[in-house]
């Protein structure tokens, strides 16, 4: 990289006169989530075709590339001023922007346009490169990686530890979705992705069968390609029931279990529990009769059992019912306060 300061950079000693024209200013931005040296064919045209390339940043990591290309940038952060006098004479100066903007350059253009007094260059902001769609999961591993590194809690976590934190992350989710807020859900989808994240980044370090959080990824990315034949592969489905058979397929192929009831996790709520055993017994075409007992525990039973076979989810009823039943409470210790019900516990 050329070091030249920018008072000594060649032709910086010219003093044009009102008939010169005012160049062009290009600020060439780019991405930190995608790969250096990869940049759009008009930025390296730009590049290319500049009197003169800046950079403010030694440590650039687009500058290796540009050093390869065999174009020469000058280590420099001129003032808004000293960059109008370096366009003079029609000149073109490409800005290689640091990862904040340069916003003290774009304020002081800015400035000195609204005088009005001042002939501006034509002004040009070309992105080099685009973030992809989920990109910021990559600042979201890389943020988790120094918390994991840094943070005296964060470092000290064990998959056990953090266990009890993705039920509660599940819970707020589904609750979020059943109060039909947004913004709500677009909050806790981060927190259980921070779950995933945290976790993955923890397992980097187990000494005898470390993955990482791309290894989590490509698992079921392989997963969804497998089960989804009809998308990726050869078969058809024209039916969420066509669809649904070639995910139990390939899905039975893949675990080789002896028995429906395998991979059913035993410690989740006992209503959903109770209607994953009915799904998995109907799915399979079995005739498996109700255990008999006496109890309110077979009674639940047999309405989950029920709920699964009329397609209703018998955790998502019963909260929906315990909701009115809470409406209800705060509702009767108004009446009994004389206070209004949406304020009570506030």
């Amino acid at each position: 990289m050329n070091t030249t300061s920018f008072e000594d950079a060649p032709g910086q000693d010219r003093n044009p006169d009102a008939t010169d024209a005012p160049g062009r200013i290009v600020l060439l931005t780019t991405s930190h989530r995608v790969a250096p040296g990869l940049m759009s064919w008009p930025a390296w045209q730009a590049l290319r075709a500049a009197d003169r390339v800046l950079c403010a940043d030694g440590a650039h990591p687009q500058l290796p590339y540009l050093r390869e290309a065999g174009i020469t940038v000058d280590e420099a952060a001129p003032s808004a001023e000293e960059l109008l006098d370096a366009c003079a004479g029609g000149r073109t100066v490409v800005v290689v922007a640091t990862g904040e903007g340069e916003p003290a350059l774009t304020d002081g253009l800015a400035r000195l346009a609204g005088t009005g007094r001042v002939r501006m260059p034509e002004l040009e902001l070309l992105p080099a490169s685009y973030d992809l769609p989920g990109a910021r999961l990559l600042d979201l591993v890389q943020v988790m990686d120094r918390i994991r590194a840094e943070c005296p809690w964060s470092s000290r976590q064990t998959h056990k530890g953090l266990a009890k934190y993705g039920i509660e992350e599940a819970y707020e989710l589904v609750e979020a979705i059943e109060d039909g807020d947004r913004e709500e859900l677009r909050e806790e989808l981060g927190d259980v992705l921070l779950q995933v994240v945290f976790h993955a980044r923890i397992a980097e370090e187990d000494p005898e069968a470390p993955f990482s959080i791309d290894d989590v990824a490509g698992g079921i990315v392989a997963k969804l390609i497998h089960r989804h034949p009809h998308v990726f592969g050869e078969e058809t489905a024209a039916t969420p029931e066509e669809v649904k058979e070639h995910w139990l397929r390939t899905k039975a192929q893949e675990k080789q279990r002896s028995s429906v009831t395998e991979g059913i996790p035993l410690g989740q709520p006992g209503l959903a529990l109770a209607a994953k055993l009915a799904s998995r017994v109907r799915t399979a075409g079995l005739e498996v009769p109700l255990p008999k007992g006496a109890g309110i525990g077979y009674e639940l039973l047999a309405l989950a059992v029920r709920a699964e076979a009329e397609g209703v989810d018998p955790e998502a009823a019963l909260r929906v019912a315990a909701r009115a039943y809470r409406d209800a409470i705060r509702e009767t210790e108004g009446e009994a306060t004389g206070t209004r019900p949406d304020t009570v516990g506030e």
